[in-house]
């Protein structure tokens, strides 16, 4: 199979399954813990800046 730098020519085509990306995936409990702690820093960031506006 010819990677895509050996067809420059053609447009690289993706089905709509694989192109969606909308699944997270977070298997590791430090991906987890990484994730909600950037979760509760945005809800606490948006509260502290709707307080001082």
């Amino acid at each position: 199979m010819p990677t895509p730098s050996d067809r420059k020519d053609e447009p690289i085509h993706y089905d709509a399954d694989k192109a969606r990306g909308a699944e997270i995936i977070l298997t590791k409990r430090r991906n987890r813990v990484i994730f909600m702690v950037g979760l509760v820093g945005f809800v606490v960031l948006a509260l502290i800046s709707n307080w001082f506006a």
